[in-house]
């Protein structure tokens, strides 16, 4: 499939925006979604640049690191209380999966950190293992450089990212469940693209259908969905017993916020030293907020909570709404878990609402975990997008949510993680919290 020549007279800001929105497919990328357009793509600068190419095997290590000390408090030689957390809420038939001997060295082979650009630098609030976006970001990255923008990860990076995590599988089939059904025209878009006479890309409803050994799948489905994905099973046991490739693989730990309240832990901060190495940790840290997992279990009276200096989850209501700079969300395993729809901004809140969002994670403890996490207030920068109806570039100050895509390669030791392509989501600068959404710009990055 070659993709259309932008024509030598796109050198306007109407021209070129006028390009980039008569590429969309057929019906758009999202379902039921659109977006502002940017004739230009967001820029970084080198240094930034360079952090986000670096970054992928950071979090590739992270994401090993996770599954040992998982693996390692099952069997008592790291804490109980690690898998306990982790577990809390999931059914039984999933932790058998998930300690599974088959799934031993399985992690996500597509990595997608939310970062947000604050005065300070960086600020990584989430890591996704199932993310939306690939496909959007492969055409936004193809369709910027057609115009001649030098966009990171190149016109391909993310198509050859994504066709690299199923090794030398020939049908590879991208099951896509109604929960995610806004994203079905982009992964749709993203198999057409690759579809080839050696390599056939199948997109695939939550629907049962035939699959043959040696296949690979990828999965675009929540965890927390299964009941409402039928072929789930299927899958699960062929890829236990090595007939097919899965991922991500079904391991409910990846798929959880709290993994950043076990980076900050105290009790674990020399198995993060042994297992990151000091550069790794150092840079993590600097990173990742700090992040609490909100667990009613009593303190012993002398004790606080760390960094705010509690007694008890309680006192959290008490706090004045400058000390409430910080999020409240699912940590994961629930509905609420994705998105901005568990998401609450303390500062943002009056003291009853606040109260009943604590009185909430509190309550929900044993089934759905919470975390608290510390706000990084995103700054303003300069950007803007084309008025198609006014026919002018109109500016917009905005808060940016950078989403670098990295695809990991390869098996066990020799294992990479590379950077496909950076997607950059600007929300107007008096959105609080930065998401999809129609008046914002989602564009690709450059250096």
């Amino acid at each position: 499939m070659n993709a259309p020549s932008a024509p030598a007279a796109a050198k306007t800001v109407a021209d070129r925006a006028g390009f980039i929105r008569d590429q969309l497919p057929q019906g758009g990328l999202f379902a039921d979604m659109d977006w502002r357009i940017s004739p230009v793509p967001f820029t970084l600068g080198d240094n930034l640049a360079r952090e986000l190419e670096t970054l992928g095997r950071v979090l590739l290590q992270f994401n090993r690191a996770v599954n040992l000390l998982y693996r390692q408090s099952v069997a008592g030689k790291q804490p109980s209380w690690i898998s306990a957390w982790l577990d809390r809420g999931k059914p039984a038939n999933l932790v058998e999966l998930q300690r599974s001997a088959a799934l031993k060295n399985e992690s996500p082979r597509v990595i997608r950190p939310d970062l947000l650009i604050t005065d300070q630098g960086l600020a990584l609030t989430e890591l996704d293992s199932v993310p939306g976006g690939i496909g959007l970001t492969a055409w936004l990255n193809q369709i910027y450089a057609q115009i001649g923008e030098a966009v990171l990860g190149g016109a391909d990076g993310m198509l050859r990212g994504f066709a690299g995590i199923f090794g030398e599988a020939r049908n590879i089939h991208v099951v896509v469940s109604r929960e995610a059904a806004t994203y079905r025209p982009e992964m749709e878009w993203l198999c057409h693209r690759l579809n080839s006479a050696e390599r056939r890309f199948l997109p695939q409803g939550d629907a049962p259908f035939p699959f043959s050994d040696g296949d690979a799948v990828y999965r675009f489905f929540e965890l927390f969905d299964l009941a409402n994905v039928p072929v789930a099973d299927a899958l699960f046991r062929a890829a236990v017993n090595k007939r097919i490739l899965l991922t991500p693989p079904p391991k409910p730990i990846f798929e959880e916020k709290m993994l950043f309240a076990l980076l900050w832990n105290r009790n674990l901060r020399e198995f993060w030293r042994r297992e990151l190495g000091e550069g790794f940790l150092s840079r993590l840290l600097k990173l990742v907020p700090y992040t609490w997992v909100i667990d009613p279990t009593p303190l012993p009276p002398q004790a606080v909570i760390p960094e705010l200096n509690l007694t008890d989850w309680q006192q959290l209501k008490i706090l004045s709404q400058k000390e409430r700079e910080l999020i409240m969300k699912v940590s994961g395993f629930s509905e609420n878990a994705w998105g901005a729809r568990s998401v609450y901004l303390g500062s943002d809140l009056s003291h009853v609402d606040w109260s009943a969002a604590v009185d909430a994670a509190l309550a929900g403890f044993e089934r759905s975990p919470c975390v608290l996490q510390r706000y990084h207030k995103p700054k303003v920068v300069e950007s803007g997008y084309y008025d198609f109806t006014t026919g002018q570039l109109v500016p917009l100050p905005g808060r940016v949510r950078l989403c670098p895509y990295y695809f990991v390669g390869g098996e066990g030791d020799a294992a990479r993680a590379q950077l496909g392509g950076v997607l950059a989501t600007i929300c107007p600068a008096d959105k609080k919290i930065i998401h999809g959404m129609r008046d914002a710009v989602l564009t690709p990055c450059t250096a």
